[in-house]
């Protein structure tokens, strides 16, 4: 919490994590946890990049594509990123920056309509800030999903 007692982080908004085959992560998903496919992301060029399932509540899995030529990705198979939900993504920044800690990316507008940054833990795990926009892909699907 702040000095006015307000919570930085909301929850979690989304875990990721890179799959070697997409077909079977997604047949696993959506029939053992019956998450919904909500909808997909493609890099700079056009190549097949993230595909999101909804796990309702708000809450979203992040599925990268990890073949060993895909864009941003090593062929490295496992847990991506933390996503951490906030309202005010410069207060939390800034919390970061004077608690000691760097920014690894600063402030930024997503492929998906969100503002985020990003930092990481004492053993390097990568934990990505997020404040969802109003017409963000992910308020665009729960609005259709949950009324």
């Amino acid at each position: 919490m702040n000095e006015n007692g307000k919570r930085l982080i909301l929850g979690l908004a989304h875990t990721a994590y890179n799959v070697s085959d997409m077909e079977a992560s997604l047949k696993f998903y959506r029939e053992a946890l019956g998450f919904e496919k909500a909808f997909d992301l493609a890099d700079h060029r056009g190549n097949p990049w993230i595909v999101y399932l909804y796990a309702g509540g708000g809450q979203f899995v992040e599925l990268f594509y990890s073949a060993p030529d895909a864009p941003k990705q090593t062929g490295r198979i496992g847990s991506d990123h933390l996503c951490l939900l906030t309202e005010d993504i410069g207060r939390v920044a800034e919390n970061i920056k004077a608690s000691g800690y760097p920014l690894d990316a600063d402030v930024k507008s997503g492929s998906d309509g969100n503002l985020q940054c990003w930092t990481h833990d004492p053993d390097g795990n990568r934990i990505e800030i997020m404040q969802m926009g109003k017409e963000s892909l992910q308020n665009a699907f729960i609005r259709k999903t949950e009324g």
